[in-house]
Order: structure tokens, then sequence, then C-alpha cells
């Protein structure tokens, strides 16, 4: 898939008054009613500023939390220090035809959220139809969510002129340059769930130079070779590691940090120096030094998960190999999820390439280039 190919909303010829039913991801995190992360509130703003300086009339629609007692009202006071913007509670009621029928040319209004209705993530037709009865266009900027085959996102788009917004068409260009890479070219791989990661790691053994495993991954490499892991979190998998390793390719730890009992204290050990009681939480110093090279001499580094368990409070080793990226040339592409909150809670991500605003999504396209909800941007025949 060319990322050039895709349709996106300068192709619309006209917008002027236009019902533009905008499909974006504000499933961010929020405590206590604010915001604590707005990435991608943020950069989803220059595709509604570009419909409202078309005139259109823009209905955004959105998904929040895990469960329908989530709501978008903390988003949609945060859009409001921007612009002018309405709200309408209840997408299944009178009200709501009644608020996008008196919508100003240039006017917002946001729904709340999707998954009140279960229709959502069924990806029901007569809800997708609902849905599309607000609009006359369809634009999608839910990248972290084009992953999903939900209502919203591959449904519409069968009753409806379709398209994708700026945050998209940015997202597909930078990480195409994974799928075609520069050489010498080095993946990163943390974090853990091997099941949903092995995919990535088969394809990047192919076409990347070398690849380095950190986090839980690494703990199932150690495990699987025979090291003494101690306490630390180990994936549940059917399938064998060690012989990866034969590829050459994979660059693991040479130290690592270890907590032992339950106090904060940590100590770094070398990898065959593990206790029964060691837990692993991060790589080591010595291991960053080590990467240094390769990554000078690098024309592109991608990254997805983090190198330690964050969560915890064990951020160094990622911080470091951040730091360690910043200093060189190389394109770098961090692949969204913990690993851009990282870059976030840092304030390097404007340091970076590019930081991915997807979870799910970004790894996804990484592994074969498709996702149900640019697909069915490519499938629409309404727009033809």
């Amino acid at each position: 898939m060319k990322a050039q190919t895709i349709p996106t909303i300068k192709d619309i010829k006209e917008l002027k008054g236009k019902r533009v039913i905008l499909r974006l991801d504000f499933n961010v995190p929020i405590k206590n009613g604010k915001i604590v992360e707005a990435m991608r509130i943020d950069r989803t703003i220059p595709t509604i500023e570009y419909l409202r300086k078309k005139k259109a009339r823009i209905i955004i629609l959105s998904h929040i939390g895990k469960d329908a007692m989530s709501s978008l009202k903390p988003i949609v006071r945060y859009l409001g220090q921007t612009m002018p913007v309405g709200f309408v509670p209840d997408f299944k009621s009178e009200q709501a035809r009644a608020v996008v029928d008196g919508l100003p040319e240039g006017g917002v209004v946001v729904f709340e959220n999707l998954r009140a209705d279960d229709r959502e993530e069924k990806n029901d037709p007569a809800f997708a139809k609902y849905l599309a009865s607000f609009g006359d266009i369809y634009v999608d900027d839910a990248f972290a969510a084009t992953h999903r085959a939900h209502a919203s996102i591959v449904g519409i788009p069968k009753y409806l002129p379709s398209y994708v917004g700026f945050l998209i068409a940015d997202e597909l260009k930078h990480l195409a340059l994974a799928l075609k890479p520069k050489h010498p070219f080095l993946f990163i791989l943390g974090g853990a769930k091997f099941e949903t990661k092995m995919p990535l790691m088969k394809k990047f053994l192919k076409i990347a130079n070398q690849v380095f495993v950190g986090g839980v991954l690494a703990n199932d490499f150690f495990h699987d070779a025979g090291f003494e892991v101690g306490k630390s979190f180990v994936d549940k998998y059917d399938f064998k590691l060690t012989p990866l390793l034969k590829k050459g390719k994979i660059i693991l730890p040479s130290d690592v940090v270890v907590k032992n009992g339950e106090g904060k204290k940590t100590t770094i050990k070398h990898i065959d120096e593990l206790a029964v009681g060691d837990s692993i939480v991060d790589v080591g110093p010595q291991t960053i030094k080590d990467l240094r090279p390769i990554l000078k001499k690098a024309k592109l580094v991608v990254w997805n998960g983090p190198l330690g368990y964050y969560e915890g409070g064990f951020d160094k080793g990622t911080t470091m190999l951040l730091n360690a990226i910043m200093e060189t040339r190389a394109t770098s592409i961090i692949g969204g999820g913990d690993t851009a909150v990282i870059a976030l809670k840092l304030g390097v991500e404007k340091k970076l390439s590019f930081v991915s605003t997807g979870g799910g999504a970004t790894l996804d396209y990484l592994v074969d280039g498709k996702l149900p909800g640019i697909d069915a941007i490519l499938k629409n025949k309404k727009r033809k």
C-alpha cells in the first residue's frame, strides 16, 4: 500500500456547507476529570481547523475508555479552549439531529462516547447507517483505532464518500519508511506479550540489519536459553526462541537492573549473575553503551515497546536509549504505545523524527502494511 494513494481531505472538491463526519481517536488518559496526556487530540487539530476553514459543518465521533460509562466531556472542554465546540450527550436522541441541522458553516459538535452503544464494537450495519445519516462526507483521522473493525471505522464508509485526515496520512507516510527501509536499519522491540510481538520479530528479522530486544521479551529469550531469571516476569508462549538467535541479527541486553525483595533498592548485574530472588526491571548502562556504535551507523531506527518495567518507575534504560538515538543522524520512528508515552513525558518527541499515535494499529500496520479502517477507505465506492 502506498500512502499517496490514500484519498485525503485535500482531495474533496467542495466542503463549504457539507456535513462532515470526522472520526477521531480521543481515547486519552483522564484522571480526576482532567486530561493526563493530549497528544492524540493535539495531532488532530490541523484536520479540524482545515475543515473549519473550508466552512464544513463538523460532527466529531470518538470513543473513550473501555465501557459505556466513560465520557468525552473533558475532551470537549479541552477543545473548547481553542475553538467553539458543541456537545451532544445522547447521539440517539432527536436533539442530536436538531443540533447537526443547526450547525453553522465552520461549526463543530462532538457526540458522546460511541461505546455507549454496544453496536459500535459489533460493527452493526444498521448502527453504521444511522451514524452515516448525519453526514454528507466521512473523514477518518482516528489512526489509533484503524485496526478495529467497528461500525464507525469500517461501516460508515459503505454509505458515504470517504477520506482520511492529515494525521492518518502522516502516520502512513512515516511508518512506510519501516517497510522499505534505508540501511543500516536497527529495529528495537521491547515491552511484553511475545504472542502479539512475534509477527513483528519474524518480519523485521528479514528486513532489518539488527534487532535489539529488551523488556519482558528479553527475559523470554534468557529464560528459553536456560539463564537464571529469578522472579522476573516471563511471558507464557508455545514456541522456541533460541533458534532465532542463530540468525545472528538479534542483540540482547548484556547487563540488567535487578530488584531483590520488596524494597526499591536495585543493583546492576551481568545477565549470567542473577540469583533466584532477583527480578529484572530494566536494561543496564553497559547495554546502552554497546548500542551506541550501532546507532551511530544506522540510517533508520524503528522502536516499539519500553525496555523496562516503566509502570513501576523503571524507565531509565528507555530514557538513556532515547537520548542516545537523539544524538545520531538516523531517522527515528517511535511506534506508539508506552514508548511514545515515555517520549512525551520527557518532552523529547520533537527531537525524534516521528512518534506514532497508534498502539495496536501501529503494530498491525508494521506487520503487513494493512489496516481495516484504511482498507475501508480504499474500497469506498461512494467516492468514485
